[in-house]
């Protein structure tokens, strides 16, 4: 049920009423302050750990829109933050003006120059249905329901990662909306640095509204789970480690660990066991992609082995997401390699005996993903994010009790177990570890004691250095603030910017993950 708490009221300055009004009048789509019917659901996203709590939402449904609120924030002394579907929100604004994305949907797939256009709320799942008549499929990730731009402009390590690259390779150009309310079109060829950036997890750079990126021919995979559970458990774990040293860039997989607890309206298979899974998309032939498995299933007797030959628009099903929101937090961590011994560390660290629930996720990198395309590559893309050399990607995510109706929401004793936990498997990976992937990264990092750290770790020092002389240049004023790196947190700015939020604004100093724009979650 959704928290409907607005107490205290939302810190903002007191905004001008014919200022407000001009933005109804302005605005297509609805504009909306503590108290009007649909305040609540609007600002409410995935993620709901963290809730935004702003005096102003703007909903936009085109470009003007976000023109128009963007223009008006800025009069008002406001800062502004985006949503769209919010899975990776976790700096929320208090008193600021939230631009939210939703209902700018457009998905326009041109068949012949295998492109497609799509608008700052669309989802994956769209893009997917709207290109498999032709053939074609975008590098989306695991999700259908996870907005398009916010994982794009993180990068994007998706189903067809080590074949095609990263999501942000394919893009051709991004409709930007800036801190002064000018509109934009960045390619590769009219603004190099800029578009680099913002396909870097650049956030506060901008409002993103719409994004065109290149398709591939892809109209069918082999692909499924392998679970094993039990005594097979640490087998698997070595066996796949093993495997990754061995297959072709034409398949990408990961490896999941999760504890199921023991309810009723899971499967039964499921219900109370530590399994673990190995997702696989394979874009060869079925028959091969048989072959290349056999090590894997020499492993022993499966929980469940569902590979098979599939429509590329049922690619979803691999990896089988939840599609409910809820409250969570997670953290991880790019690795230049990684043993068995290690791995089962932080199986033992996270499984049934962890003082909380853990899902952990490895996922194989390499192949494409370590082969940036660049202007003039395939895709024309930018080949900017960082870490490109990482071997694997070990994620962690908890959920978090509850619903947070404020920033601060989340936050004590759950949080605190949660953390260290993360901290602890982490640590047992340490010897490989080289940094962070900001789409990866959910909660308020930005409040923890090694903020610092946190914030480098997304991308190199000279990455940073060229992003905060694009923030100067183009939000000297900090409007943007809500967003990976702004006010110190991780994986924007961070330590290469300095917190330019003007003195006496209350804000926080947390980060988040890429959802909707080159801002915020």
């Amino acid at each position: 049920m959704e928290n409907t708490d607005l107490a205290p009221a939302p810190l903002a300055p007191a905004l001008d009423p014919a200022a407000l009004r001009a933005l109804v009048r302005e605005s297509r789509g609805p504009v909306l302050v503590p108290g009007d019917d649909g305040y609540d659901a609007e600002r409410s996203g995935f993620q709901r750990a963290y809730r935004h709590r702003p005096a102003v939402i703007a909903g936009a449904e085109c470009a003007g829109d976000v023109v128009a609120a963007v223009r008006f924030a800025r009069a008002q002394g406001l800062p502004v933050a985006v949503q769209a579907t919010g899975h990776g929100l976790s700096a929320a604004t208090d008193g600021g003006l939230l631009i939210s994305t939703r209902r700018m949907t457009e998905v326009r797939v041109d068949p012949a120059a295998g492109t497609a256009r799509v608008g700052a709320g669309a989802l994956w799942g769209q893009v997917v249905e709207a290109a498999a008549p032709y053939g074609l499929a975008p590098l989306n990730g695991s999700s259908p329901g996870v907005g398009v731009v916010g994982y794009t402009l993180g990068g994007g390590i998706g189903v067809l990662a080590r074949t095609y690259g990263l999501a942000a390779d394919r893009v051709r150009s991004v409709d930007l909306v800036t801190a002064d309310a000018r509109r934009l079109t960045v390619t590769a060829e009219r603004d190099p640095g800029l578009f680099a950036a913002l396909l870097d997890g650049g956030h506060g750079l901008g409002v993103v509204t719409a994004m065109e990126f290149g398709l591939l021919p892809v109209p069918r995979l082999y692909g499924g789970q392998l679970v094993f559970g039990g005594e097979q458990l640490d087998a698997a774990l070595a066996a796949y480690l093993r495997w990754t040293g061995t297959v072709p860039d034409e398949l990408t997989s990961s490896l999941a660990l999760i504890v199921y607890p023991d309810l009723p309206q899971l499967p039964a298979p499921l219900r109370g066991r530590y399994l673990a899974q190995i997702r696989i998309a394979y874009t060869g032939s079925a028959a091969e992609g048989e072959r290349l498995v056999a090590p894997l299933r020499a492993v022993g007797p499966r929980v469940s082995d569902d590979l098979r030959e599939m429509p590329y628009a049922e690619s979803h099903t691999i990896h089988r997401d939840p599609s409910d929101p809820h409250a969570y937090d997670g953290d991880n961590a790019l690795l230049s390699g990684l043993d068995a011994a290690a791995l089962r560390r932080v199986a033992a660290l996270t499984g049934p005996a962890a003082p909380t629930m853990c899902v952990v996720q490895l996922n194989h990198l390499g192949g494409a993903m370590a082969r940036p395309s660049g202007p003039g590559g395939p895709g024309g893309g930018a080949g900017a994010a960082g870490h490109r050399g990482a071997r694997f990607a070990l994620r962690l995510l908890s959920p978090l009790p509850g619903e947070g109706a404020s920033p601060a929401a989340g936050s004590g004793a759950a949080l605190a177990t949660v953390r260290a936990l993360h901290a602890e498997a982490l640590g047992a990976v340490a010897p490989w570890r080289i940094g962070r992937n900001v789409n990866f990264l959910f909660g308020p990092h930005g409040a923890r004691p090694d903020a610092a750290e946190v914030a480098r770790s997304v991308r190199d020092a000279d990455a940073h250095r060229r992003l905060a002389r694009l923030k100067d240049r183009h939000d000297p004023e900090n409007v943007f603030r809500f967003h990976a790196g702004g006010g110190g947190g991780e994986g924007g700015d961070g330590a290469a910017t300095v917190d330019r939020t003007p003195a006496g604004t209350a804000t926080p100093a947390t980060t988040t993950t890429p959802a909707t724009s080159a801002s915020a979650g």
